[in-house]
């Protein structure tokens, strides 16, 4: 059991402080994004033990994933939370950036529809950054407790 709870805490350090708390939830302070692989397998096991996530924070690009991946009744934002999006991406081995548009198509499919219609209007995702918060994330999403 306490190698599970390293590998969750290094899991959750090298995405960019995500933090588990006591198994009751994990909390989001600051999350940029990066590889989606990652972000999938934490996400599943968040998913499965049945954590509340609290996104107190930036959650950018691949972070979002959370929103697909756990139960909305199991997520709350703080004041604080910023939900960022833009269109998928890969990056070869050169550092020269591709569009992959049937991905960004799969993962707007899989936000929940509030999230998915917020997208919608503002263009959909491309390679901008677009930032939901304030009261329009509180729209989405309750407040934590």
């Amino acid at each position: 059991m306490r190698m599970v709870a390293i590998r969750t805490i290094l899991v959750a350090a090298a995405l960019g402080a995500v933090i588990p708390a006591a198994h009751a939830e994990v909390r989001i302070l600051a999350s940029p994004g990066g590889q989606v692989g990652p972000f999938i397998d934490l996400f599943e096991k968040v998913r499965e033990s049945g954590e509340r996530v609290v996104i107190d924070g930036p959650c950018l690009s691949a972070c979002t994933l959370v929103l697909s991946m756990v139960p909305n009744d199991r997520i709350c934002v703080t004041r604080r939370a910023v939900l960022g999006f833009h269109a998928a991406r890969s990056i070869d081995r050169r550092g020269r950036i591709y569009a992959e548009p049937e991905a960004s198509v799969a993962v707007l499919q899989a936000y929940p529809a509030p999230v998915r219609v917020w997208i919608v209007r503002r263009g959909g995702l491309t390679s901008r950054l677009l930032l939901l918060r304030g009261r329009e994330l509180a729209a989405i999403y309750p407040r934590c407790r």
